[in-house]
Formats: structure tokens, sequence, C-alpha cells
């Protein structure tokens, strides 16, 4: 294991990298940090060379005073061309977490020699309209608070999350908007891209704005699949906490859908 720290935009992010094989580079998401993704990172780590860190605002990374989509983008281009200036073997495979997913498309689509594919869990979906509306705002609003009161007790501890609760929902306004134009950005990349999806991001509820969130949650990476046929999408019958719940299936997947070249023989 290799740990170190980038500075940027006064910021600073701890970096770990371990393990052998094909690289890979494993982006969290918002609420979540390295630590949390513990699980995943080790069983991908028996055969690549994984790369994680925490973005701005989490986990050992030192607080911002701005958390918007670019800033934290900004996070993902320092933290790669930090790796660029590694000699990485080739370029890595890069995952990202809900949000993380969101920033690793954006960066692929204006780096695309960059990276050698995508891996998108629960995240970076081409919604077909607003996820958020004003009905739904009270729900997401509550939801932040718990967020931001449940990292509260973490503080000091490599899961803790410095942002408060409007951080959370202005990003999380600020995410709908981004995936609302999110296509155009799938249109300029070549790469395979493999959706690893939840079918219960607003959990298995009947009732008030589960049904509707999930079938638009499916509608959204149903369109893509369709006009984008180098996306494959596995759906887990889980919630948005997948990475923590399923994390056994998900390297599985990315096993069987990003495995390395074999080397030739003589």
């Amino acid at each position: 294991m290799r740990h170190y720290t980038v500075h940027h935009d006064g910021v600073r992010i701890p970096i770990s990298r371990g393990g052998r094989g094909r690289p890979l580079v494993l982006c969290p998401g918002l609420n979540s940090t390295q630590a949390d993704l513990r699980e995943l990172t080790e069983l991908l780590r028996r055969d690549h060379d994984v790369t994680t860190f925490d973005l701005r605002g989490h986990g050992l990374a030192s607080a911002a005073d701005r958390y918007t989509f670019d800033a934290f983008l900004s996070d993902l281009v320092a933290v790669l061309a930090e790796l660029g200036r590694s000699a990485l073997p080739s370029p890595p495979v890069l995952v990202g977490y809900s949000l993380g997913a969101d920033l690793a498309v954006h960066y692929a689509a204006e780096c695309h020699d960059a990276v050698a594919g995508l891996v998108l869990i629960d995240g970076a979906n081409p919604l077909p309209e607003p996820f958020i509306t004003d009905v739904d705002l009270a729900d997401f609003r509550a939801m932040a608070e718990d967020q931001a009161q449940r990292s509260e007790r973490a503080k000091g501890t490599a899961h803790q999350v410095s942002l408060t609760a409007k951080d959370i929902l202005d990003l999380n306004l600020e995410i709908d908007e981004v995936r609302s134009g999110i296509l155009d950005r799938y249109r300029q990349i070549d790469h395979s891209i493999t959706m690893i999806m939840s079918t219960a991001i607003a959990g298995d509820s009947t009732e008030g704005r589960a049904p509707r969130h999930n079938r638009l949650w499916r509608a959204g990476v149903e369109r893509l699949v369709h006009e984008r046929p180098h996306v494959s999408a596995s759906w887990l019958d889980t919630g948005h906490g997948l990475v923590f719940t399923h994390a056994p299936d998900i390297a599985d997947i990315i096993r069987r859908t990003h495995r390395p070249a074999r080397r030739a023989t003589s």
C-alpha cells in the first residue's frame, strides 16, 4: 500500500494505492469516503491495482469553501493528473459511485485517452425528467439533515463528512440539473461503459415518491442503453447503498466486464 497527498485549490486530498493487475481508480460519491468503500476496494485489489481517494470535505480530505459539482470534478482531475505523473502502466478503468459516477462521465468526455473504460454505480443517470420536484423538496431536505447529523457523529474519523445539510441539499439539486444534460456527455465517450444500478434507489415502498423515482431511475438507464450500444447495465435488487450491501456482486461484475487482456504465449 502507498499513501500520498495531492494539494490543489486549497484542498488536501489523501490517496491510497494498492493491489496488482490492471489499474483502476475508485471515486466515491456524496457522503461516502474511501473508508466506507473498504470492502469493495479490498475485493478489487485481488486482481487490480486500485487507487482510492477522498473528495473534499469527506473522510481524511480537508474541508473546503465550496462544494459544487465543478469543485468535486476538479478533485478527480487533480488525482488522475497525479497518477499520470506516477507513470501508470496503462490508462485506468474509472469506477464511480453515485456522484462519483457523474464525475467519471464528465472526466471521460473531456479526457478520452486518460481512461480505459467506465464502471458507473448508481449514478450518472440521464433522467428524462427532474428527479427532485417541488413536491419532493421537503423529503430531500429532511434526508440532507439526517445525513449531516450522521456525519457529525463520525467527526474525527475516516468516515466523517464536513458538508452541512444545506451543502448536501444544494448539491443534490445541482446533480439533478447536471443529469438533465448528461446524455450529451455520453455521446462524447467511445469507451466501454458498465452501469451497475439499484432497482430501488428510493426504497421499496409502494406509496409516496418511491414508485415514481424508481420508475424514473430505470427509464433513464433504458434510454441510455438504447441510444448507446457500448453501454451495458446490470441491476441489483437493492437500494442506493449497494456498494456497502452488495460489494462482492459489484466486484464480480467489474471483473467480468473489464477483464485484463491475456498475455500472448509463445
